[in-house]
């Protein structure tokens, strides 16, 4: 495995992880890309960027991860939209466990960003494991034949919706918004599924049950509220935490659950960097996340030579 190994994994296609992968390509480094999904992170959900340095007139946010993303496979980058569900940052080399199979990194760098959900809807937790799933590729056949939810509002909540299409008998999309955040194309998956339910502007008060879920209590757009049946529901709404939720307890976090980092952007880990706004350090803007980016790309370059002192590339 370790001569099939990148020197370099990177968990996370936001404008931190990219610009990671963009040096890293061009120190000569094998790095590959692990992305959940290139449109549901918070700069792709931005409409407009006027003040990004080198960029004149106004841009959507897409568009720029778009152009940062194209610059690293230039250089040689692998970009792989995948999930990762769990890693192992003590083994050598380390590993990052996708739904497509497993990569490994020399070393291994989380740029997730900070959508994760810091708080549950009522009966979340009561329930999970026992209806409640936050994986649908890990869950999906156990609905074969039955009626399940997709509870978001992007991207990922749309093609997860698809895929459980293909097992479940009755799918529901229960999205909190007007509309659901995604590609046109994706959108028109969704609505000429035969098997699809998509319920906007609706939002998920409590999941009920006795001894495993029997549905979901929600609230429509005009405040009427209902019960919804389902056999199980998967909750992948976003939030403003820090996602960590895949690295089970194997980096040092803070109290405030960031991962915790020193100057270079290491973990407590060797060959485990962070960057971006899974760090909480920053103010939240993508030119700082680039940065960091770039930082970690540099001790890692140093890291993996051996070298005591960091190249500086001013190009």
């Amino acid at each position: 495995m370790a001569n099939d190994a990148y020197d370099v994994v990177i968990i996370g296609g936001g404008p931190a992880g990219l610009a990671c992968a963009l040096y890293a390509a061009r120190a000569k480094l094998s790095a590959i890309i692990l992305d959940r999904a290139p449109g549901a992170g918070a700069l792709a959900s931005t409409g407009k960027i006027e003040n990004y340095p080198g960029v004149r007139g106004s841009v959507s946010g897409a568009d720029l991860l778009e152009t940062i993303r194209m610059q690293a496979i230039d250089f040689g980058a692998h970009y792989c939209k995948a999930s990762v569900m769990a890693v192992d940052v003590t083994s050598d080399p380390k590993v990052a466990y996708t739904s497509d199979g497993a990569y490994y990194g020399r070393t291994l760098v989380v740029a997730t960003g900070s959508l994760g959900r810091a708080q549950r809807v009522d009966g979340e937790e009561e329930f999970l494991g026992r209806g409640v799933s936050y994986c649908v590729t890990c869950d999906a056949a156990f609905y074969s034949g039955r009626t399940a939810g997709v509870v978001g509002h992007n991207e990922i909540a749309a093609e997860e919706a698809l895929f459980l299409a293909r097992f479940a008998s009755n799918v529901h999309l229960i999205c909190p918004k007007s509309h659901l955040s995604a590609p046109a194309e994706l959108l028109d998956e969704v609505t000429s599924a035969p098997n699809i339910v998509t319920h906007l502007g609706v939002k998920v008060r409590e999941i009920v049950g006795e001894q495993a879920v029997a549905g979901v209590a929600v609230t429509d757009a005009n405040g009427a509220e209902s019960v919804l049946p389902l056999d199980g529901v998967f909750m992948l709404l976003t939030g403003t935490a820090p996602i960590t939720n895949f690295l089970g307890g194997t980096l040092h976090l803070t109290p405030e659950g960031c991962v915790a980092i020193d100057r270079n952007y290491a973990t407590d880990v060797p060959g485990v960097y962070a960057v971006g706004d899974v760090t909480c350090i920053h103010p939240k803007q993508a030119i700082i996340a680039t940065a960091e980016g770039v930082i970690a790309a540099l001790a890692i370059d140093k890291y993996i030579s051996g070298r005591e002192r960091v190249r500086v590339d001013y190009m």
